[in-house]
C-alpha cells in the first residue's frame, strides 16, 4: 500500500464539574487512524479493530471519515479514495470523547493528505463545528486542559489550563451506556441567578486549584450546578461511588463529559486506593465496572506520523 499517515488521538474528560461545555482535558488513552490513498476502483475502505469494534460503521457514515469529507469540502478539494485503518481503546458512549477522537482524527489525517494546509487554529474551529461545542475536541486536538468560549460573533478563543502534576484524574468506567442525547434532554432550559453565580465561582476556583493543586479548594470548586444535579440521576450507585472516593481521599468526584464515567481527581499517592474504592461501591451497588484507573493529562495532544508502508 502506498504511504499515508497515522493520527493518534487522546481521549478527553469534558465539562470538570462547573465547567459545563467549556472546560476539558486530554488523557493518557488514545484511539489510532491510519490513513492512506487506495488504488483500487473502490472510493473508501474501512477496518475498525478493538473493543467495540462491530459497533462502528465501515461506510461513508463513519464518524471519522464524515470528517474526513467536511476538510476537503472546506477546502474546495476533491474527496480523495481512503483507505481508513482505526484502532480503538477509547470506549464509546462512556463520557470520555470517543466522537472526538473521530472528529479530530479525520480532520488531521485529511490535512496530512491534503498537504497540511490549515493550521492548529482553523482546525479547531473545524472541528467545533462539527461537534458542535468546543469542551472535548479542542483538547483531543491541543492537549492538556483548555478553557475554550466564543464572543457574539461566533469567535472562538482557547486558552490553556494550568494542571498542576500532582493532581491525578482516576477515571471510572462502567459497564453501561448514557447516550449524549439522553443526557441533554435531563437538563433544564434555564437556571435560576443563584445557581448561575454559585457555577461561575466555583468555575472560577476550580481553575485557581487546578493551576496550583490546592485540594482544599479543589474539593470546594468541583461542585456545580448546571448539568451534575441533573445527570447524577442516570448513573445508579452515584452517591455511593462519590462516598467510597471521597473517604479514601479523593479531592472530588465529577461526571465524564456526559457520563456515565466518572472522574474523580485526588493525589498520586491516593490515586490507586481511590480506584479500589470506587470500584467496590460500584460493585456493591450492582454496576459492573469495565476499567478503572488513574490515568495523566496528555499534554500533547493528537499527533500525525508519516508512515512510509503500511
Amino acid at each position: 500500500m502506498n504511504s499515508g499517515f497515522r493520527v493518534s488521538v487522546p481521549a478527553t474528560t469534558a465539562n470538570i464539574g462547573p465547567g459545563f461545555d467549556c472546560l476539558g482535558a486530554a488523557l493518557t488513552r488514545y484511539n489510532g487512524f491510519t490513513f492512506a490513498p487506495l488504488t483500487t476502483a473502490d472510493s473508501l475502505q474501512i477496518e475498525v479493530q478493538g473493543p467495540d469494534q462491530d459497533r462502528v460503521t465501515t461506510d461513508a457514515s463513519n464518524l471519522a471519515y464524515v470528517a474526513f469529507q467536511k476538510f476537503f469540502q472546506k477546502i474546495n478539494q476533491p474527496i480523495p479514495a481512503l483507505s481508513l485503518r482505526i484502532e480503538l481503546d477509547v470506549p464509546l458512549a462512556r463520557g470520555m470523547g470517543s466522537s472526538s477522537t473521530a472528529i479530530v482524527g479525520g480532520i488531521l489525517g485529511a490535512n496530512a493528505m491534503a498537504g497540511n494546509p490549515l493550521d492548529a487554529t482553523a482546525l479547531a474551529e473545524l472541528a467545533t463545528a462539527i461537534e458542535g461545542h468546543p469542551d472535548n475536541v479542542v483538547p483531543a486536538l491541543l492537549g492538556g486542559c483548555r478553557l475554550a468560549t466564543v464572543d457574539d460573533a461566533g469567535t472562538a478563543t482557547i486558552c490553556e489550563v494550568a494542571w498542576h502534576s500532582e493532581i491525578v484524574p482516576i477515571l471510572m468506567v462502567p459497564a453501561f451506556e448514557i447516550a449524549t442525547a439522553k443526557a441533554r434532554e435531563v437538563l433544564p432550559s434555564s437556571y435560576s441567578r443563584t445557581d448561575a453565580v454559585y457555577t461561575l465561582g466555583h468555575l472560577g476556583l476550580l481553575l485557581q486549584a487546578l493551576a496550583t493543586g490546592n485540594g482544599d479548594w479543589l474539593r470546594t470548586a468541583i461542585g456545580d450546578r448546571i448539568h451534575e444535579p441533573y445527570r447524577k440521576s442516570l448513573i445508579p450507585g452515584y452517591d455511593a461511588v462519590t462516598q467510597a472516593a471521597l473517604a479514601a481521599g479523593a479531592y472530588g468526584v465529577t461526571i465524564s463529559g456526559a457520563g456515565p464515567t466518572l472522574l474523580a481527581l485526588g493525589s498520586a499517592d491516593q490515586a490507586a486506593a481511590i480506584a479500589t474504592a470506587m470500584t467496590t461501591a460500584w460493585q456493591q451497588a450492582g454496576v459492573e465496572v469495565i476499567d478503572a484507573q488513574p490515568l495523566a493529562i496528555d499534554t500533547t495532544g493528537a499527533t500525525v506520523t508519516r508512515l512510509n508502508s503500511i
